[in-house]
């Protein structure tokens, strides 16, 4: 027990000071001409979907919410979002070549139908990000056409 009482105060320290080691925001604020649904003819439903479940850790707008500001948290989703972009990044999607271009939205098509996309720690607190089957079955196959067509060009 009293090793407890002394290390308490020590830990509170450390949580307290770690608040002010604060990485950046990925907000840009606004939608680049390379951004994937400027690119594509993107339906709203399509664009919806992605919007809610794959582009806060897949391009330059993340949207915050309110424990992002709490460390570890907020190391802990820098991580992910730079990891995420680093795969995939919809805000940068234009610059991609055009084979990377079809070869991500096989992909994209894949990782959904596998279910590893979106990831279960963000569908855990990211309601709208729980596609239904009809959701995934829409984007499976708008990714898979839009591939498809461009694979024809």
């Amino acid at each position: 027990m009293g090793l407890i009482k002394k290390a308490l105060p020590a830990l509170l320290v450390v949580f307290i000071a770690i608040q002010f080691i604060q990485p950046a925001h990925n907000k840009s604020g606004q939608v680049l001409p390379t951004d994937f649904v400027k690119l594509y003819n993107v339906p709203n439903s399509v664009q919806s979907i992605l919007q809610n479940a794959c582009y806060d850790c897949h391009s330059n707008n993340t949207r915050y919410p309110w424990y992002s500001n709490i460390q570890p948290v907020a190391w802990m989703m820098a991580s992910h979002i730079r990891n995420g972009k680093k795969n995939l990044n919809f805000s940068a999607f234009g610059s991609y070549g055009s084979r990377r271009q079809i070869s991500k939205l096989k992909n994209i098509a894949n990782q959904i139908q596998d279910n590893k996309m979106p990831l279960v720690s963000y569908k855990l607190i990211h309601k709208k990000a729980r596609l239904t089957k009809e959701e995934k079955t829409l984007l499976m196959n708008w990714m898979n056409n839009t591939a498809d067509s461009l694979l024809s060009n």
